[in-house]
């Protein structure tokens, strides 16, 4: 085999992880399929062993990148299949880093099919195979999330701090850039969603923190490294934890800025958060307020237009 070739795949890979934090899906669907198809086309032929075990990772890691399309379009089903064939690949190339992003993805999955207890498990399960890279503080940011949708306020706790400590451990130079790396932006985030699931007055404040961090750092980062998804995540977490608090003023600023993102921006675990919030305005408590009934009204028209999780077709 060309190493010209192998040298173009790797740069090629490279580039659509770095793509995919900040353009729309639907800019990346055809080129990530496309070349997924070719990368598999490749092994299936003759090559010396290390060209071998080379194909393989990248093939596994646009699986990985294809997982994400799916997980972003809500093909949950298409998602997983597409995470195990990741899996093999990571398998095949004996390669511990792709192995332990994997796992986190999949963990991904479960969260949002509401199967946290699993979620938990397996970004547990990934920990052993992290390479020095940020993927340890990744696992353990959903392990800590999952633990919080479970209840377990001290495991949360615990895993939010252990992830925060496996940080300042974090090797040069380890990371494919983009959406194989796990920025501290992304870090903040989570442990927003994770405070704010625990519920109690001092961990709501501590979200808001959390998710306030989140969002200064991805807008002062470079265009290219800020993650449209995490921080329409951390706003939605924001008009949560003001909510919690009373400030349904408060809650209407940050949500007025995720509504008026564009559809394309709105992924599955978007919408997901629009509607448990709609919910949420829905309750009794707020009957009285015309700024809540506002605001479930405009939560309910974005809802209702055509967004990224209608794909046309399926991820192949």
């Amino acid at each position: 085999m060309d190493e010209a070739l192998l040298e173009q795949i790797d740069a090629d890979v490279a580039r659509l992880a770095a793509d995919y934090v900040s353009r729309p899906v639907a800019e990346l669907f055809h080129e990530i399929g496309a070349l997924k198809r070719a990368v598999f086309e490749l092994v299936r032929g003759r090559q010396h062993p290390y060209q071998a075990a080379q194909l393989y990772l990248q093939a596994g890691r646009l699986c990985g990148l294809a997982t994400h399309v799916a997980l972003d379009l809500g093909q949950y089903t298409a998602a997983a299949t597409h995470s195990r064939t990741a899996w093999r690949c990571a398998e095949s190339a004996g390669h511990n880093g792709l192995r332990a992003w994997t796992r986190s993805v999949q963990s991904l999955i479960a969260y949002w099919q509401q199967d946290y207890r699993r979620a938990a498990e397996l970004a547990r399960a990934g920990q052993p195979f992290a390479d020095g890279g940020t993927v340890a503080a990744r696992l353990l940011s959903l392990e800590a999330r999952a633990a919080a949708a479970l209840g377990d306020t001290a495991q949360a706790l615990r895993a939010v701090e252990a992830a925060t400590l496996a940080r300042t451990t974090v090797l040069p130079d380890v990371d494919l850039p983009g959406v194989f790396a796990f920025p501290e932006a992304k870090q903040w985030a989570y442990a927003g969603t994770t405070l704010l699931a625990l519920g109690s007055r001092s961990h709501v404040n501590r979200a808001i923190d959390a998710s306030t961090m989140a969002i200064s750092m991805y807008e002062s980062a470079p265009q290219q490294d800020q993650s449209s998804g995490d921080l329409l995540a951390a706003r939605l977490d924001l008009a949560g934890a003001r909510l919690d608090l009373g400030d349904i003023a408060g809650a209407g600023k940050e949500l007025a800025v995720v509504l008026d993102a564009a559809p394309d921006r709105r992924t599955a675990s978007i919408s997901t958060r629009l509607s448990a919030l709609s919910s949420r305005l829905s309750e009794p408590v707020y009957g009285g307020s015309p700024i809540a009934r506002s605001l479930r009204e405009n939560v309910r028209e974005a809802c209702s237009r055509p967004a990224l999780t209608n794909p046309s077709e399926p991820v192949t």
